[in-house]
């Protein structure tokens, strides 16, 4: 059974089956992603996460992409939104790896920057034909955030250097090759498979919240990812990168429109 949503910050909260779905909607902008979003999303993770009230947390997006990422039209100005803005993706990974339910990450689409480092600190990934993973900072003079500089290699080994610095594009089938997705399936299966996972994860009399715990990357080791990103990040803001690579995209943009 699906309760009504609770609609806020463009995140939909549904409980299916004893699971929070937690769902991007904003299908206008791909789900772009701002900073009051993904406060929200740490916020609503948080609240699901203590176990107490749900057997397990699913990620998803609406319309055709799970998230394009950062929402550039809401690009940091200043040394001061560059740090906010980090720190909000940071905190989206922070809560995720905190709780003590399985967090499943259900890629419907595109999956870009950010967004799709926020897939990777879940405890599964499941995709759609159509999903595909997308790392296109480098280009763009940003640089990547949420703990993908110790996640994804933690999942794709060295795939992860071709993702970041070549950008390339992942495809479904590829992204499952190599380990970023554990599984797909069509389209509208995609939710109750997510949830048929919570449920296979969280037997009656489970121990799962401590497995969790011990099959998660440590905290420490996480939080000195941020502290490289962070560094990273500011290093763009003040040689200028951020801000000509965020103006070339708009540029491009207007070329092609």
């Amino acid at each position: 059974m699906t309760t009504p949503s609770n609609v806020g910050e463009h995140l939909d909260v549904a409980l299916v089956r004893d699971v929070a779905v937690l769902t991007l909607n904003r299908p206008e902008k791909l789900n772009a992603l701002t900073v009051a979003m993904r406060r929200r999303m740490a916020s609503l993770v948080r609240e699901h996460g203590t176990g107490k009230t749900v057997r397990g947390i699913v990620l998803t997006g609406s319309g055709r992409a799970f998230s394009a990422g950062e929402d550039l039209q809401q690009a940091p100005t200043t040394e001061a939104e560059v740090h906010e803005a980090f720190e909000s993706f940071h905190d989206v990974t922070r809560a995720i790896l905190q709780t003590r339910v399985p967090v499943i990450a259900a890629v419907n689409g595109l999956a870009v920057g950010g967004a799709s480092e926020i897939t990777l600190c879940c405890d599964a990934r499941i995709g759609t034909p159509s999903a595909e993973y997308f790392q296109p900072e480098n280009a763009r003079g940003l640089t990547i955030s949420n703990a993908t500089s110790v996640l994804l290699r933690r999942l794709v080994g060295n795939h992860a250097m071709r993702m970041v610095l070549g950008s390339d594009r992942i495809p479904s089938d590829e992204a499952l090759r190599i380990g970023l997705l554990d599984e797909t399936v069509a389209s509208d299966q995609l939710i109750d498979r997510a949830v048929d996972v919570v449920h296979a994860w969280t037997p009656e009399g489970n121990t799962t919240a401590l497995h969790l715990a011990l099959l998660r990357p440590l905290l420490t080791e996480v939080e000195a990812a941020f502290e490289r990103e962070d560094h990273a990040a500011h290093e763009t803001w003040a040689s200028g990168l951020l801000t000509a690579g965020v103006a070339g995209f708009w540029k491009s943009r207007e070329t092609t429109a």
